[in-house]
């Protein structure tokens, strides 16, 4: 009998493009031989359908309104009911039931792998790919990740947390223990944001303030970083208790860094699987990176990056814990080159969300 797998897609996020792109990927890699799936987008504004259409429709952003192929829905939050109801054609107020064994939540940035939807499927019992509610939610604030691996010797690039009240109502202040860090060039970034959403690179004062103020319309807390300059070197970690690294790839972003142009708009990144680094150094990231997964609570899946220095000792950048899925995205392509194909990797994702432990 196939397992009834359920996709979710979209959601509140700066990174919503970034999903309709990575549940295409997932749609058609995955093995419809073994998995009924349903397919359940959620759109900007946070309404959740039943999408029954052509995945070109979510490519180009039309989904929500083909009114054919889209019906209200939404999860049972009752524990072991494994139940997505679906509002029936044409009779408001009315919903079929469709069995869910599994989720496969294709999502990213904030309400999506932050915990918010981590938690409501924790409550509904059903299992799902990714790490759980308190990894997801410390992984996605910078802030909080820096404060825990301080604890495990993990080298982190120096950093100060400003909160939006601060950059609204003292923005010198702000300034100041901003240009404390370090000198210029510095990099200023949202605490709860991925894809380098809100993320600027500061040259001076005048940048600083205005990097400062745009990072703060994206969340409450801004991180400010030293510059630190050298390689972008990813590494994807498969797995549960004993998780897998991969061997790690290297992002060259064309751009001045790595921002979100860079990742999914001007086409201008290259990338190198293995990273041109030492084999030495090779191992020490992918030690790195299984140290911060199991520290972090991690389960499923997440991506952990690196900065490698000329030198080629190794900065933390961040995790991300719902990475990418698209045709360019960097965690695939890493178990790609690992000799596991995008199918197969869907297989062992589903495999794992089966045998996490939630508690």
């Amino acid at each position: 009998m196939k397992k009834s797998v359920l996709c979710i897609f979209g959601g509140k996020s700066t990174e919503y493009e970034v999903s309709l792109r990575s549940v295409c990927t997932v749609l058609e890699a995955i093995d419809r031989e073994k998995y009924d799936v349903t397919v359940l987008g959620i759109t900007k504004d946070g309404a959740w359908y039943r999408f029954d259409g052509p995945a070109d429709e979510i490519r180009a952003n039309t989904w929500f309104t083909d009114a054919a192929h889209i019906r209200r829905a939404m999860l049972s939050p009752n524990a072991g009911e494994g139940i997505l109801y679906v509002e029936k054609q044409n009779m408001p107020g009315s919903f079929e039931t469709v069995k869910v064994d599994v989720v496969i939540p294709v999502v990213h940035g904030s309400y999506a792998e932050d915990g918010n939807l981590q938690g409501l499927l924790s409550m509904s019992g059903i299992p799902y790919v990714g790490p759980h509610c308190a990894a997801s939610a410390v992984g996605m604030d910078k802030a909080f990740t820096k404060l825990i691996l301080n604890n495990y010797g993990i080298p982190q690039a120096k950093c100060a947390v400003l909160t939006r009240k601060e950059i609204t109502d003292t923005l010198a202040e702000a300034v100041e223990k901003a240009e404390a860090v370090d000198i210029y060039p510095l990099f200023v970034k949202p605490a709860n944001a991925g894809s380098s959403v809100g993320v600027s690179k500061a040259v001076d004062r005048a940048a600083l303030e205005k990097a400062l103020i745009n990072a703060a319309k994206y969340d409450k807390k801004v991180l400010v970083e030293e510059c630190i300059i050298g390689r972008e070197v990813e590494c994807a970690v498969l797995g549960n208790d004993d998780p897998t690294p991969s061997i790690p790839g290297e992002i060259a972003s064309g751009a001045d860094f790595y921002d979100y142009d860079a990742k999914y708009i001007t086409d201008t990144s290259s990338d190198y699987i293995p990273a041109r680094v030492s084999e030495t150094t090779l191992e020490k990231v992918r030690a790195y990176a299984k140290t911060i997964y199991i520290a972090l609570g991690c389960q499923g899946l997440s991506r952990v990056d690196f900065f490698v220095r000329a030198d080629e000792s190794i900065i933390f950048n961040e995790i991300n814990t719902l990475p990418g899925f698209t045709s360019i995205s960097m965690y695939p392509k890493l178990w790609n080159y690992m000799g596991k194909n995008t199918k197969e990797l869907i297989d062992a994702l589903i495999a794992f969300a089966e045998a996490s432990d939630d508690r």
